[in-house]
């Protein structure tokens, strides 16, 4: 009886490209399915898919989260440039504002 791998099945039917990349312990685990009786590993192999399937999940919304933190911090460095920028505008106003007040203030005396 040649020995089969459930998960290698699994992996080329999903169109995940994470599937390919399961972790060591879960191809340990299909190997060991994979060495077990047919009737015993039939009852497991949908059990191991479905962690496989969880575990491309769990991969993608990490790497979309990983990726929303990445942009989050690049608009957080973009405003606070943006934040001091306006406030050197805004001083550069304010002198400006006291500089035409003290010479209007000597004019008048």
């Amino acid at each position: 009886m040649p020995e089969t791998n459930p998960l290698s099945s699994s992996v080329s039917s999903s169109a995940t490209p994470f599937a390919a990349e399961v972790p060591s312990d879960l191809a340990r685990l299909s190997e060991a399915i994979g060495a077990l009786p047919p009737e015993h590993a039939a009852n497991l192999i949908p059990l191991l898919e479905r962690v496989v399937e969880s575990t491309g999940r769990r991969r993608r919304i990490l790497s979309l989260v990983q990726d929303a933190l990445g942009q989050l911090r690049l608009d957080m460095k973009y405003l606070m440039f943006d934040l001091e920028a306006t406030r050197r505008e805004r001083d550069a106003f304010q002198q400006k504002l006291n500089e035409c007040s003290d010479s209007a203030e000597g004019d008048d005396a």
